[in-house]
């Protein structure tokens, strides 16, 4: 099969070859910090499962507040100019907290105060570079190009966290934020080097992109409605490896930093599996699947919750991370494609909303539960409402679904 059939289409794309390969570098970097961010709270500065839930809440709070208007900029305006600007900004943020790491100053405020701002700059870039997608390879390549994007991001999964659990074994966290840092300089080199006559762009109109006029829409889809709320369980419920993982192996199998970190890298073992395999799922992404795997994905962290140790619990990642994965890759895929082009920007805004946006609330909940009633209990708790969640969604939306879900 050729490359413009296959799997890798999207390489034909010259701009997309350039983000895929800056994008993975800064995606080993952002592993490595979102790694050394958890050990430097729950280690180095003695910290619990609520001190954590609320940094990771708050890196996640620009998100709720900003992603609906990040949504109607990309609409509006010169994506690969924004996401100039958004890199920019998050090197200096991570530039800042290396730094302070280093020179020995940072305390569990600043910390607090720098998630946020990292927050704030993703939350502008992240409806962005989704809507950006379809700029770099056209929209018969869009399906393609968001799995090529999804391995991109599990292969820095896969390095980041076992590169950040050397560094802070060895010299501290301060260097893996100083790592993720020189990661956005590639990114922002790759956007200058990009050529614009071969983005495409479709004419733009006089229009007032108002956000109203994508949740309108929305609301008029049956399927989006179904699949943002499967998202919604999924995301804020089971997508908290990064809680689970640091707590787990601190609190439950009192491993080392470099354990911790391994973590990452064997859960992103299932997730790139799944985002190679979504390369070829193109006719497969209807609501029905989507739900299916969210509640499998539920099932396996129930079961991952009462592995007796840490080899068993490390075995059973790569499951999760598969169905996780697939189960997002899917979602955003399905959204996307089936989103006419003047409405995507503000309807990926709203879907990151959900997706990231209510981490702020889920991730400070979910640490508190795990001080109140136990780690294990609480990924138990967790899994069991992702699972609840697709299948109620189903129940109850069964019959406006059925022409999404079966039709070719």
């Amino acid at each position: 099969m050729s490359t413009d059939e296959g799997a890798l289409r999207s390489f034909k794309h010259r701009n997309f070859r350039l983000f895929f390969t800056a994008n993975l570098i800064s995606n080993i970097g952002t592993w490595a910090q979102r790694v050394a961010q958890d050990w430097l709270v729950v280690s180095d500065l003695h910290r619990g499962g609520s001190e954590l839930g609320i940094v990771t809440g708050l890196q996640f709070l620009p998100m709720l507040l900003f992603s609906l208007y990040a949504g109607s900029l990309a609409d509006r305006l010169d994506k690969r100019k924004l996401l100039i600007i958004t890199n920019a900004g998050g090197g200096m943020t991570a530039v800042i907290m290396g730094w302070l790491i280093i020179s020995h100053r940072v305390n569990l405020t600043e910390v607090f105060i720098l998630a946020f701002a990292l927050g704030l700059f993703g939350a502008l870039d992240a409806p962005v570079r989704q809507a950006f997608t379809s700029e770099l390879v056209g929209k018969s390549d869009i399906g393609n190009a968001v799995s090529l994007n999804a391995a991109n991001f599990n292969l820095g999964r896969l390095i980041g966290p076992a590169v950040s659990g050397i560094l802070i074994k060895y010299f501290h966290t301060g260097p893996s934020f100083l790592l993720n840092a020189g990661s956005y300089f590639f990114v922002i080199i790759a956007l200058v080097l990009m050529r614009p006559e071969e983005l495409h762009r479709l004419p733009k109109d006089d229009k007032d992109r108002k956000i109203m006029e994508g949740l309108r829409y929305i609301k008029s889809r049956h399927d989006l409605v179904a699949i943002i709320a499967t998202v919604f369980f999924a995301s804020t419920f089971g997508l908290n490896f990064q809680i689970f993982n640091a707590l787990m192996s601190t609190k439950i199998f009192h491993k080392d930093a470099g354990a911790f970190g391994l973590l990452g890298s064997v859960l992103a073992i299932g997730s790139l599996g799944a985002a190679i395999v979504s390369t070829r799922l193109d006719q497969k992404r209807k609501p029905l699947f989507i739900m299916t795997f969210s509640a499998i994905f539920g099932l396996f962290l129930i079961a991952q919750a009462y592995m007796p140790n840490y080899l068993t619990f490390a075995l059973m990642l790569p499951f999760c991370g598969f169905f996780a994965l697939t189960t997002m890759i899917s979602a955003n895929t399905y959204v996307q494609t089936t989103t006419p082009h003047e409405l995507r920007g503000r309807v990926m805004g709203f879907y990151l909303l959900i997706f990231m946006g209510a981490t702020p609330i889920g991730s400070p909940f979910i640490g508190w539960l795990a001080d109140a009633l136990g780690v294990r209990a609480t990924v138990a708790i967790c899994g069991g409402i992702t699972t609840l969640g697709g299948l109620l969604i189903y129940s109850l939306m069964r019959k406006r679904l059925f022409k999404y879900s079966y039709a070719a």
